[in-house]
């Protein structure tokens, strides 16, 4: 895989939560929760459950400090799409089945199944984080809660996932993943609106793929 792609793989990590190229780590324990954390955890769900199309702006730090920033679009259940802001030439389109990462300027790229990837914590028609996840860190401080998890089902390639929710506004603000190195891509959301029907073009992208030699 060259290069463009292993960075395309980092965006992706930190935008769409995909699966890290991981060494094995020692999962850590989950923490047992009050009734009260309880309610807060579900309440992050409830949002996540809250909205079947969501739009607006991110911005993304990776783990090296660069910026990059865009607009996105969600539609549930499993669609999804990031657009970067030039320089950055990828785009992320989620169509329901199928992850597409694509270098615009290239027009190639690579795909990935949706079913194998943490998207189904938001994308899913049915989002249950005390559920699907093991919760392996909590924290609230004026009315931010952040919640840290780990996958049940290990799609966060022995990653971390940790969700900053904002009580008061009842908004996800941020996630951070975490890879089993360490490092860390997190992405803080903005000019959030709901319940805007996006064009379903949107979700639909085409790439070139790389023609085989003959025997």
């Amino acid at each position: 895989m060259t290069s463009h792609f292993q960075l395309s793989r980092r965006a992706f990590l930190g935008v769409a939560l995909a699966t890290a190229a991981a060494l094995p780590a020692m999962a850590a324990e989950p923490i047992a929760l009050s009734a009260e954390q309880k309610t807060a955890v579900d309440a992050i769900s409830g949002y996540l459950n809250s909205f079947r199309t969501l739009q607006g702006e991110f911005t993304q730090i990776s783990p090296k400090g660069n910026m990059s920033q865009g607009i996105f679009y969600i539609s549930k259940p499993g669609k999804m799409r990031f657009e970067y802001a030039p320089p950055n030439p990828f785009l992320i389109v989620a169509d329901g089945t199928w992850l597409t990462i694509k270098n615009v300027k290239k027009e190639k790229g690579d795909q990935f199944p949706l079913s194998q990837t943490p998207l189904r914590l938001v994308l899913g028609d049915k989002v249950d984080i005390l559920g699907d996840t093991k919760i392996i860190d909590f924290q609230d401080q004026d009315g931010i809660i952040t919640v840290t998890v780990e996958d049940k089902k290990n799609t966060l390639g022995n990653g971390q996932l940790t969700l900053v929710y904002d009580q008061v506004r009842n908004a996800l603000q941020q996630w951070i993943v975490t890879d089993s190195k360490g490092r860390k891509t997190s992405v803080s959301l903005e000019n959030l609106q709901a319940g805007i029907n996006p064009d379903p073009k949107l979700f639909v992208v085409k790439i070139k793929r790389e023609s085989k030699s003959g025997p």
